[in-house]
């Protein structure tokens, strides 16, 4: 094998190189270059012509030389908690599919809600050579800020909108989507309230939505007993067995507030089995407005979060802070309560 001038010999098939694109495009390699790291640095016609060239070729880019001469390898990094969750997975194809419109290659890691693991993960994206990066959240480990600024990499958290804070952020008010779903169900004239949250480790948009579901009972003065309020995993198990020592106590709850729809899943299956009938011996209401949510049986009452926005603006966000740009910092992305069929006034 002979190499010459970065054009690769393959047998007696040379690879085609930016020199070959010029030559049959009729312009200079400069030119290709420029097209190549910002097309509308050149001219309409001349795009056309070099995109032709390229698409008759099937020349690819070699992306190491473009980094090298951009200063930017074209790939955007994101870190989720998990990809064992609906809302993350609809989020993550909603970036994908943004980022791909953008000529952007997205990179994902996991971290599983601990600090220690999304730190090393934003090591390992950052020594691959990413531009910019998602983080789920405003919760992070102190050295995260920090590696991210001695390299220049721009981020964004998502999910979540902290005005007050330094770091750009794109999401709902989690505290006052927790407080109009349950300003709703008190509204119904429910007393007697339960509250199945999602686990709060290193996780913020959940304490939020608790913190204002929380409120709006003490303000209605029904707050519920310690042993009304659990905590479980994002999984249909978790969320039935809460949902049996809940219903199957002395004292009963006439309304259930979970801390999403796949709680508010495993806990009204749990209570249809016990003989409870949704929802009139039993309200039951979510937040993230699922697909499944409204082709249940009885459908159900939830908050609809709109993921694929929310994901959208984050990819636009860094797309146009690399780009030179100066986009809002914060960004406030509006929820609504959807009404269905699992909540009713108490007998």
């Amino acid at each position: 094998m002979n190499t010459r001038n970065s054009d690769i010999s393959l047998g007696n098939r040379k690879a085609i190189g930016i020199r070959d694109i010029a030559k049959r495009a009729e312009v200079s390699t400069a030119t290709v270059s420029r097209f190549l790291n910002n097309p509308a640095s050149v001219g309409v016609a001349l795009r056309h012509k070099i995109d032709k060239v390229i698409e008759e070729t099937g020349y690819i880019p070699h992306a190491s030389a473009r980094a090298l001469s951009s200063r930017r390898n074209q790939t955007i990094g994101a870190i989720v908690p998990t990809v064992d969750n609906a809302m993350f997975a609809q989020g993550i194809q909603a970036l994908q599919s943004f980022l791909a419109s953008k000529d952007y290659l997205l990179l994902l890691a996991t971290n599983e809600y601990d600090l220690e693991t999304e730190l090393r993960q934003a090591r390992n994206l950052v020594a691959r050579g990413i531009d910019a990066l998602i983080l789920r959240g405003d919760r992070h480990h102190p050295t995260l800020h920090r590696l991210l600024a001695a390299n220049s990499i721009p981020f964004i958290n998502v999910g979540v909108y902290e005005p007050a804070k330094p770091y750009p952020s794109v999401g709902v008010d989690n505290r006052e989507a927790g407080r109009e779903l349950t300003r709703y169900i008190t509204g119904l004239g429910h007393k007697h309230i339960a509250v199945v949250a999602a686990h709060q480790r290193n996780n913020d948009r959940a304490q939020a939505r608790l913190d204002g579901i929380l409120s709006v009972l003490a303000e209605n003065g029904c707050s519920p007993p310690d042993e009304w309020v659990l905590h479980v995993d994002y999984n249909l198990s978790d969320a039935g067995d809460a949902a049996r020592m809940l219903l199957q106590g002395p004292d009963r709850p006439t309304a259930i507030i979970c801390g999403n729809d796949v709680i508010a899943y495993g806990v009204m299956m749990a209570a249809i089995r016990l003989g409870a009938s949704v929802p009139q011996d039993l309200s039951v209401v979510g937040f993230d407005d699922l697909e499944w949510s409204r082709h249940l049986q009885p459908s159900l009452t939830t908050i609809h979060m709109p993921t694929n926005e929310i994901w959208t603006r984050a990819g636009r966000y860094l797309v146009e802070v690399l780009a030179g740009h100066a986009p809002v910092l914060h960004q406030q992305v509006q929820f609504h309560l959807v009404v269905r069929e699992s909540t009713a006034p108490p007998r």
